[in-house]
């Protein structure tokens, strides 16, 4: 009996399906439970100069009115890598809805009228708004950073041919589904508890006890689960809880905060924009020889996680290619958005599309077909010289050449590619596309401290086990694979195991559910638990089996648990049921629980050199994309997908491809129609699915075809497994390759520049440009 690798329900899947699965705004009321909102900063820059409540005060059912002053801990500012976003505005505001008064009411209605009547008066001040406003006025956050290999001055002095450009990307709206959301509840002695819709409980637990001055462990934080996270709500669930513990501590009442939409996505961070000047030197073939890259990002007004995205942007600077001669740099833009954040792939595909751009423009130039640059450039395996990333990791044990090949026949690549040009040769209001790109996405946190996990495994009388671990469950699956793993571990069947609430009450110090490592870490963590309770079971279990008439000596390594049950293998008809086995064991004083450790060896990154070994493994994969284009209106249709993956073996392949398939369809939202809009004075004007469109039914590809290729090379991680949440979102940038491809098809000539996303008006524009270009050529 073994479930590794069956396609297992989701085990929220019949709560989602009735509507019994239960979030923070579907908990029944507490008895005197009070509703929280609070007023935000009406400007994107300046100074507070006075709060006008009164009015608000004195309406029925308003509680309490709290600013800054009402927070009862002696800190003032909070963020994850530096302190530097205080929880309420004191004196500046940084940008447009940053949290001024909290507000508490008997129910929403009493809230919301409560708002409209304080009135906030401010001095305003000159906004940055735009990157390259940011980098004249010096406005950054965090140091400047840099990765190098070899000598790229020399490198691009003996290049024949040369490419340089400026990308632009736009950022992305996670647009969960639940939007932020904490009930606190106030307990005995100063201790509170919190219900928060968060993927990382230690942080909330820990920015909450700052702020009510209160120790660590008189803070709870609980997650059952959440409507969706893509990111935003790694750090950024931190507000909403504070403003509920800051109520509840002060009325001795629970309060709970929801986010409206419209209210979430114009005060939360976002994907980070970036601004990226690029160089690349290359031979005859398309060879690569030397970069030099210049990356800026759009942080808002607070650091929050922006460093470390940047990071990522800049590990990920190589994709799937070999650089013989790099130089990259970072710096994060202070600009008075909301603090940009988290969101999956974490600064990743930002940094992957600049060389995609690069690699695209290079075929372009060479008039050469653009799959056979980018296998040309491709990271080899197995003592090959050209396996080396530019901070010196080798990329071990992949199949990236392997994954080239074999897409390149199952996509029927060459000879669409024949049937686009025909195709283009005769249309007279369309224009097709196509385009391949590659992904090698590293696995593990780039801080080296959280790579851990824990997890706590209790096994009752019956032949039940409980697993409770530090991951979050957004609807990724986590859960299901973690029950899965343990349950394969005492030979069981799934339902006889459950995951727990998460909660810092019995899982502390854990990471974030973040960075695609939450199977990783919290699944081997409970492997290591299970293992502790097995140890102890076979001695046991050695003792009760051993037969001297059969010649059996007790032998722990000779007892198996599987299929339900538990024998000695050398005489496996003398069986128990694991239930009643548990129960005699237990009898026998037997320790049914343990507490397991993990900790993911090997991996470390100095950001001050730009060297190191920052990811335990690699996942990787390609995908084909082709488009058709409307000349007159720039509207485009995605034809088809081809997509192949090295996701290794998989836990649960219905999760995984729905991974795949759910990451892809996200990325290729970011790069064609979900575009943020701001105006002139830095308020977002695209608030709602009206305004902001994110992929539908109908932006689905007519033909699309996922599948995985084996790779026995990878023997590492939990049952040799690869995480699979970011690494597919990356694939939907040949989408934006494909649009690429079809409006260079046009005219030909000049490589394309193409910011992202490729929307109708960008596409349209984009042909206008490069028609008008070679009339006047």
């Amino acid at each position: 009996m073994t479930s590794i690798g069956k396609s297992l329900p989701h085990d929220s899947a019949t709560g989602h399906v009735t509507g019994t699965a239960a979030y923070i705004d579907d908990l029944t009321p507490l008895a005197d439970e009070l509703f929280v909102d609070f007023v935000g900063s009406p400007i994107a820059s300046g100074r507070l100069i006075a709060i006008d409540a009164k009015k608000a005060l004195a309406m029925d059912g308003v509680v309490a009115i709290l600013t800054h002053r009402d927070l009862p801990g002696h800190k003032r500012l909070f963020g994850p890598i530096f302190h530097d976003e205080p929880f309420l505005v004191e004196d500046e505001v940084a940008y447009i809805g940053q949290p001024i008064v909290v507000v508490a009411a008997i129910n929403r209605k009493v809230v919301q009228a409560a708002i409209k009547a304080i009135e906030i008066e401010c001095e305003a001040f000159e906004p940055i708004l735009q990157i390259d406003h940011a980098i004249a006025k010096s406005s950054f956050l965090g140091p400047r950073r840099k990765i190098e290999r070899g000598d790229t001055d020399a490198a691009f002095d003996s290049a024949p041919h040369r490419i340089e450009g400026v990308l632009k990307t736009n950022g992305q709206e996670q647009f969960y589904f639940e939007s932020q959301a904490c009930l606190a509840i106030p307990g005995e002695s100063g201790s509170m508890r919190v219900i928060s819709s968060t993927q990382n409980p230690t942080e909330t637990q820990a920015v909450v006890a700052e702020a009510l001055g209160v120790g660590l462990h008189q803070v709870v934080c609980e997650c059952k689960r959440m409507g969706g996270g893509f990111g935003g709500k790694e750090t950024q669930s931190a507000l909403p809880a504070v403003m509920a513990a800051m109520v509840a501590a002060k009325t001795g009442r629970s309060a709970r905060v929801i986010y409206g939409k419209d209210q979430d996505m114009i005060v939360t961070g976002k994907r980070h924009a970036y601004q990226v000047a690029y160089k690349a030197g290359f031979d005859d073939e398309g060879r690569i020889l030397a970069i030099d890259i210049a990356l800026h990002s759009n942080g808002g007004a607070f650091a929050d996680l922006s460093t470390s995205v940047m990071e990522r942007s800049m590990l990920h600077m190589d994709n799937a290619y070999f650089l013989p001669a790099a130089r990259i740099v970072g710096q994060v833009c202070k600009m008075n958005y909301p603090p940009n954040t988290a969101f999956r792939g974490f600064g990743g595909p930002q940094g992957v599309a600049v060389i995609e751009a690069i690699m695209q423009q290079i075929s372009q130039y060479l008039s050469k077909d653009a799959w056979d640059v980018r296998r040309l450039n491709a990271y080899r395996d197995g003592g090959h010289d050209r396996n080396t990333t530019p901070y010196g990791q080798i990329v071990r044990d992949h199949v990236i050449v392997e994954t080239l090949d074999q897409l390149e026949q199952s996509s029927d690549y060459r000879d669409r590619v024949k049937q686009i040009e025909l195709f283009n040769s005769s249309a007279r209001i369309h224009v097709k596309g196509i385009a391949m790109s590659p992904i090698k996405f590293g696995i593990s946190f780039t801080s080296k401290f959280l790579n851990q996990g824990n997890a706590l495994v209790n096994v009752y009388t019956d032949g039940t086990v409980q697993v409770s671990t530090g991951g979050t469950e957004m609807g990724q699956g986590l859960n299901t694979k973690i029950r899965q793993v343990v349950a394969d571990q005492f030979g069981i069947e799934t339902e006889h195991v459950i995951l727990m609430t998460t909660s810092t009450e019995k899982n502390n110090n854990t990471s974030p559910t973040a960075a695609s490592a939450g199977t990783d870490l919290n699944g081997q963590a409970a492997i290591v638990a299970c293992e502790q309770i097995l140890a102890a079971m076979s001695c046991f279990a050695a003792e009760r089996f051993a037969s001297r008439d059969k010649g059996i000596s007790p032998s722990p390594e000779h007892i198996r648990f599987r299929n339900g049950f538990v024998f000695d293998d050398r005489n496996p008809e003398n069986r128990i049921a694991f239930g009643p086995f548990c129960d005699m064991a237990r009898r026998e004083r037997v320790d049914l629980g343990a507490r397991g450790f993990y900790a993911t060896p090997g991996v470390d990154f100095n950001r001050e050199t730009g060297q190191g070994t920052p990811f335990f493994y690699y996942t990787t994969g390609a995908a084909v994309s082709e488009v058709t284009i409307d000349r007159f209106t720039g509207e485009m249709t995605l034809d088809r997908v081809d997509v192949l993956m090295d996701v290794g073996k998989m836990i649960n392949p219905g999760i995984d491809f729905g991974q795949i398939i759910g990451g892809f369809v996200q990325g290729m939202g970011w790069c064609t129609n979900e575009e943020l809009v701001y105006d002139d004075a830095g308020r977002l004007l695209s608030t709602s699915p009206t305004t902001y469109k994110i992929p539908n039914i109908t932006d689905i590809p007519t033909v699309f075809k996922v599948n995985t290729i084996d790779n026995p090379k990878h023997v590492v991680n939990v049952n040799r497994s690869k995480a699979v949440g970011e690494p597919p979102v990356m694939l939907g940038i040949s989408v934006w390759l494909a649009a690429q491809d079809a409006i260079w098809r046009l005219t030909q000539g000049e490589p394309v520049n193409m910011s992202l996303p490729a929307t109708a008006e960008a596409n349209l524009m984009c042909m206008m440009d490069r028609v008008a270009e070679n009339v006047a050529r």
